[in-house]
């Protein structure tokens, strides 16, 4: 390295080559597919859909049921998956924990400084809080996450609406189908 400020694209570049974003989108995937208010949404929607629910349905092929569905389904199902991997990854207490941590070691262990750089004193103080809904959560989440890094971070993120309007969810999707095959590759 030769310069002494870290970026956020060096500790993204760290995180990539030690396998450690293939090994928190895995998590995400397995922890999506164990939400069973995604699933039950999902079938929801498939059970309301108005293409199986259109008279002469029956008489259509597997294909073109297909087809119809997901022209219909593809983006509000994407769009709540999008959703829950958010939930997920702002989580302060679970997975979004965890990657906050990851990314303030890996930045620690790049800047030769030592762990943790912002402690969390009222952490355990602020249950009313918490309670206020993942607005809070978010704004917690970016002052833990790097006050050093604010400018280039807030630069890059995007809230969920922004993301779903640029179709992000595809985006989503297509990631977590890609990772199918990862864990085979790191080995």
């Amino acid at each position: 390295m030769g310069s002494s400020v870290i970026t956020p694209e060096d500790v993204l570049e760290s995180l990539m080559n030690d396998g450690t974003i293939d090994a928190l989108r895995l998590k995400i995937i397995n922890q999506l597919k164990a939400n069973e208010e995604l699933k039950n949404t999902t079938i929801k929607m498939a059970e309301q859909s108005k293409v199986l629910n259109t008279p002469g349905a029956e008489k259509q092929t597997k294909r073109e049921l297909f087809d119809a569905l997901r022209q219909e389904l593809e983006t509000p199902v994407l769009e709540r998956a999008s959703k829950s991997v958010w939930e997920l990854i702002l989580d302060n207490d679970g997975l979004g924990k965890e990657i906050s941590e990851t990314v303030e070691r890996v930045f620690c262990k790049l800047s030769g400084r030592e762990p943790p750089l912002f402690p969390q004193p009222n952490v355990e103080s602020q249950p009313a809080k918490e309670a206020e809904g993942e607005k809070g959560k978010s704004k917690e989440k970016e002052v833990q996450n790097g006050k050093e890094n604010s400018n280039s971070k807030s630069k890059k993120k995007r809230s969920f609406n922004e993301m779903n309007a640029e179709g992000s969810a595809t985006e989503v999707a297509g990631k977590s189908n890609d990772t199918a095959a990862a864990p085979d590759d790191a080995t």
